[in-house]
């Protein structure tokens, strides 16, 4: 099943909005989820991560009518490459004990997202 650059932009574009919310509202839950200890640092560095997930929802949601440009491609190159790397570090931390099983519900969301991007920037043939 192909799907079309517009939806996926549009879903990553809702999904960043509700990660900005939930991280710069109620970080301790999100760390709680991922077994994560909530301390004052990590609190601060999780509502300057919703920032980044608010600013990367409104070039989503901004860029889902672009058709493809080299900066279309340049901002979803830089996007596949954060997700694949946000999953190979979510499943290093998992391994390696510094994160619980919640995690992997971040990795799942970054490997299908990545993958997701990945196909979508393809030509449709035919």
């Amino acid at each position: 099943m192909r799907i079309s650059f517009h939806a996926l932009s549009t879903f990553t574009a809702a999904l960043c909005l509700a990660l900005a919310i939930a991280w710069g509202v109620r970080p301790d839950l999100l760390l709680w989820l991922w077994g994560v200890e909530y301390t004052d640092a990590s609190g601060l560095v999780a509502r300057r991560n919703a920032m980044l997930f608010l600013a990367i929802g409104i070039m989503f949601y901004r860029l889902r009518h672009t058709a493809p440009s080299p900066t279309r491609s340049a901002l979803v190159s830089g996007f596949i490459v954060g997700c694949l790397g946000l999953a190979a570090l979510g499943i290093g931390e998992w391994l390696n004990g510094h994160a619980g099983p919640g995690i992997l519900l971040a990795v799942g969301t970054e490997l299908l997202l990545g993958l997701g991007f990945i196909q979508a920037r393809k030509p449709t043939v035919g």
